[in-house]
């Protein structure tokens, strides 16, 4: 969608190319500074980002904007990305008068961003919301740097909507995301998600959980930090989901210990393990998902076709609900809410669809009508004609 025919990227603008070879015949690398920091929700649609901009860009240098708080001194430099440590500035959850005063925090992490900003030079910033976008846009805009946001839930956080009226470069999830200037794309992903081929890497993926190459397999997982209702649910109904014939393969995170009852020789599996660095083998492994919807689990199983039966964290105002209606909509998933997930629910609701797979292929396919795949790619390249459209006013 953005290659020119001379390498660069264009979106109704000069390709980047054309216009960095306009100063003077020397093309420099885009420098672009990413803020979306915190939680693993935040972060890793950044890195997905950055990742999609060296595949069109292999020269652009990409910095980080983190905190010490969160999962950001783990996560980020684990992607190959240098990261830059502000103090943490939390906005208020509304847009008032606490925001409007410019507590001394705030200002203190707008001043460490725009250092930042100044040392490695950016030309752009882009943001995926979290406690250091807030501080990142404001410093762009003192700076006169364009602004790029991304949303990736349902409902935005105070920082992108804040930033939603600096800039009409918004980006969101889905179409019925309430931002000014919004254009839906989705949400970056790992091209190991992206690109899976779910049939294909089947039974290599079975093998690598210890599950039978036949029958169905339920994934459970409650993300990173596990969900405690969700396996207290799955898990009562073990025996149910064996007597179905139902492998499991749950994911309790690794801050979690979960007794499975014993089964009998010749049962069918159900694996427990803590933590699954690649999902791409996990996805592959299941016809099935039982999870919370946050907004990147939701992403992904779309793009993957995997059905799921949704279990919103009952927090934030239900913004974990509004995240997985798009695809309970379009018939790829179910809701339930985590007062009536238990055991019971399992075996009355659940394991029926599990044991029909015809079903289970209809939901499939319609799951995947609402995922995106090239989010990253078309973020990027908006990102990099939007630089070279600077550059070419300043030339």
């Amino acid at each position: 969608m953005f290659e020119s025919s001379d390498g660069g990227y264009s979106c109704g603008t000069r390709p980047f190319g054309a216009a960095t070879a306009a100063m003077g015949g020397r093309v420099t690398a885009p420098r672009v500074v990413v803020a979306g920091g915190h939680s693993a929700g935040h972060i890793e649609p950044a890195m997905n980002f950055a990742d999609a901009l060296r595949q069109l860009e292999p020269a652009a240098e990409v910095t980080a904007l983190g905190t010490v708080r969160g999962l950001d001194t783990m996560l980020i430099p684990a992607r190959g990305y240098p990261l830059e440590l502000i103090p943490p500035a939390p906005l208020p959850r509304e847009l008032n008068l606490a925001l409007l005063r410019m507590p001394a925090r705030l200002r203190d992490s707008v001043q460490a961003v725009g250092r930042v900003l100044d040392r490695v030079r950016a030309e752009i910033v882009v943001g995926f919301g979290g406690y250091v976008a807030g501080p990142a846009y404001l410093a762009a805009r003192g700076r006169g740097l364009p602004i790029v946001v991304h949303e990736a839930n349902a409902r935005p956080g105070v920082a992108n909507r804040l930033a939603a009226r600096m800039t009409t470069h918004v980006f969101t999830a889905g179409p019925d995301v309430q931002l000014a200037h919004a254009t839906a794309i989705g949400i970056p992903l790992r091209p190991a998600i992206t690109g899976l081929d779910r049939l294909a890497l089947r039974t290599a993926a079975r093998q690598r959980f210890g599950l039978r190459p036949g029958g169905p397999v339920l994934m459970v997982t409650g993300g990173s930090q596990g969900a405690r209702a969700i396996s207290a649910a799955v898990s009562g109904a073990a025996a149910a989901l064996r007597r179905a014939g139902v492998q499991v393969l749950h994911i309790t995170g690794p801050q979690h210990v979960l007794e499975v009852p014993d089964g009998n020789p010749g049962d069918p599996p159900y694996v427990v393990v803590p933590y699954v660095e690649e999902m791409q083998y996990a996805y592959a492994a299941a016809d099935f998902a039982i999870c919370r919807s946050g907004a990147m689990t939701c992403a992904e199983l779309a793009a993957v076709g995997l059905p799921a039966a949704y279990v919103p964290l009952p927090l934030r105002r239900g913004e974990q609900r509004l995240n997985a209606e798009p695809a309970v909509a379009a018939g790829g998933a179910l809701l339930v809410d985590n007062e009536d997930l238990d055991p019971a629910w399992i075996e009355t609701t659940l394991i029926p669809v599990l044991t029909d797979p015809a079903r289970m292929a209809a939901m499939s396919a319609r799951a995947s009508t609402v995922g995106a795949t090239d989010a990253g790619v078309v973020l990027a390249g908006h990102v990099l004609a939007t630089v070279a459209e600077r550059r070419k006013l300043a030339s």
